[in-house]
């Protein structure tokens, strides 16, 4: 079998498309599910209250589900796929997504919709960590050093760009055929992925022997880690999602269930949520709170500016969702040719001054504002939704240990979602009494400050590539200052070694003398025999 695997990394490195259209096209596909379908509802939301004759506030849940699924979910798809094989639990998300698809086009209740807004979330966080361990694993095999840029900017335009489609296309669906299919248009979606996936991911290797029975994986997996991170993480996002009106009950089961999970697993040799390797690894945890500070702001618009647009400009749902499409595809245009030069802290620190700038431009916005500055404040978030993905997804390939690659990928969009969450409730505070220009004008000027924070998070990171990294992220070449085990890399957290010390003049001529050739005392001559 190791022959087999061998021959098999041989053969992609005479090819040399280790990463061709059939293996990154699933990876794709199945990395743009998740965000897409969390903005696809917005849409949906009024037609399934008034069919369902429920309250339009009583049909948030169907947000919050899957926000309270991806974010416990994620991490935990992750740390699967480490275990069991990446394809393995890649096929099996996508099935979850086809099952959530059915059961919510054929719902007739909230409770039924719910049910399949969760297995939808469950279902498409698989698809990033899985695809992240599936890279790693490629480029591992073929020798590359460099982070695969070009597959990389793929997944970022996958992962984020896709996410301001889901309004407009979401209005479309809805307008066309009906509610129902923000949920149906997932069956034909993922029957198209399953047999990609089925067909053109490469095998995972077999489970060693003695290590697949139930109490072995749990063991592995750190099932109690799992449980206790998914039940302090739920009540976290409770309480989050119900502010401003505190929910102290939730906070409470937080610290209660907390605690002893972060005690259990700083004892744990091999935990699901290694809280020293992150204090340790502090390029990895710079870059998750900057990721969750960015999409504060970019769901803040996507979400806040929509409200904001229908109610103070009077705009239609399709007309709001459609002014968003310039950040869609600003972001899609930019994140794969940034991605493919594996830059970091450019990119980076764009994105922190273009969320300044976008920032200052809704604080300058009022109900009397032409479109064109509309137009102009969602094409500079553009740039930055595509910058930060590019910038702090290559950040995230280079500091993440290669076998935890998955959990940290998870973590990575657990911690974004923790920001989409955190908009939302500052969405809902600034316009409790009405999407108004000075709600606006505030949620901007919450926006300025986590802009700044975004901007010190990177200038002042001195583990952040001082260099962009190697401009080659299609081929196998070695590029050793690229790894985040070298010591040269400045995300590494060994220091280098220190320069040998000069010898003495006296050392450097017996030096000399010994390595002459003539000398008998060279080492490539041999010592001669004495005579007999």
């Amino acid at each position: 079998m190791r022959a087999a695997a061998e021959g098999g990394a041989a053969a992609r490195r005479r090819s040399g498309t280790p990463f061709a259209w059939t293996f990154t096209t699933p990876l794709y596909v199945g990395s743009s599910l998740n965000p897409i379908n969390s903005s696809i509802i917005a849409t949906a939301l009024v037609p399934i209250a008034a069919e369902l004759h429920v309250s339009v506030g009583s049909t948030a849940v169907l947000v919050s589900s899957l926000y309270l699924a991806s974010a416990v979910a994620q991490p935990t798809a992750g740390k699967l796929a480490e275990v069991l094989g990446a394809r393995r639990i890649f096929l099996a998300g996508i099935v979850l997504v086809l099952l959530g698809g059915v059961v919510g086009g054929l719902g007739q209740n909230l409770a039924m919709l719910t049910v399949a807004r969760v297995l939808v979330g469950i279902g498409t966080s698989a698809g990033f960590p899985c695809a992240m361990v599936l890279i790693r694993r490629r480029a591992a095999d073929v020798g590359l050093d460099a982070p695969p840029g070009g597959v990389l900017g793929g997944i970022a335009v996958a992962g984020m760009a896709t996410a301001a489609v889901g309004p407009p296309l979401g209005g479309l669906l809805v307008g066309a055929a009906g509610w129902r299919w923000a949920f149906l248009i997932n069956i034909p979606v993922t029957a198209i992925a399953l047999a990609m996936a089925a067909r053109w991911l490469p095998r995972d290797p077999r489970p060693d022997r003695g290590h697949h029975g139930f109490r072995q994986v749990a063991d592995r997996i750190d099932l109690p880690g799992i449980l206790g991170f998914a039940a302090s993480m739920s009540a976290l996002v409770i309480f989050l999602m119900g502010l401003p009106h505190a929910q102290w009950v939730a906070l409470a089961l937080f610290v209660l269930v907390g605690a002893p999970t972060v005690v259990w697993e700083l004892r744990r040799t091999a935990p699901f949520f290694d809280f020293r390797a992150l204090a340790a690894n502090g390029a990895l945890t710079r870059t998750y709170l900057r990721q969750a500070l960015t999409l504060l702001g970019v769901y803040s618009v996507m979400y806040g500016m929509t409200q904001w647009m229908e109610a103070a400009q009077g705009m239609s749902t399709v007309a709001a969702g459609l002014l968003l499409l310039p950040m869609g595809a600003v972001s899609a245009l930019l994140s794969r040719p940034l991605a493919s030069r594996n830059l970091v802290r450019g990119p980076l620190v764009a994105s922190g001054v273009t969320m300044l700038l976008g920032s200052a431009g809704i604080v300058l916005l009022t109900s009397h504002s032409p479109v064109i500055l509309l137009v102009l404040v969602s094409l500079v978030f553009g740039v930055t939704s595509a910058t930060t993905t590019v910038g702090n997804q290559t950040a995230l390939y280079l500091a993440a240990p290669a076998d935890q690659i998955g959990t940290a990928s998870g973590l990575f969009r657990t911690f974004g979602y923790l920001g989409t969450i955190t908009s939302a409730v500052i969405g809902g505070v600034v316009f409790r009494d009405g999407a108004s220009d000075h709600g606006l004008h505030s949620l901007g000027l919450v926006l300025v400050a986590a802009g700044i924070a975004v901007l010190l998070l990177t200038l002042f990171d001195g583990r952040l590539m001082r260099r962009d990294g190697s401009r080659n992220g299609h081929g196998g070449g070695s590029h050793a200052p690229v790894s985040p085990g070298n010591p040269g890399h400045p995300m590494t957290t060994e220091p280098p070694e220190p320069p040998e010390r000069p010898k003495p003049p006296e050392h450097r001529e017996h030096q000399e003398h010994r390595e002459h050739p003539d000398n008998p005392e060279h080492p490539e001559n041999p010592p001669k025999e004495s005579p007999s």
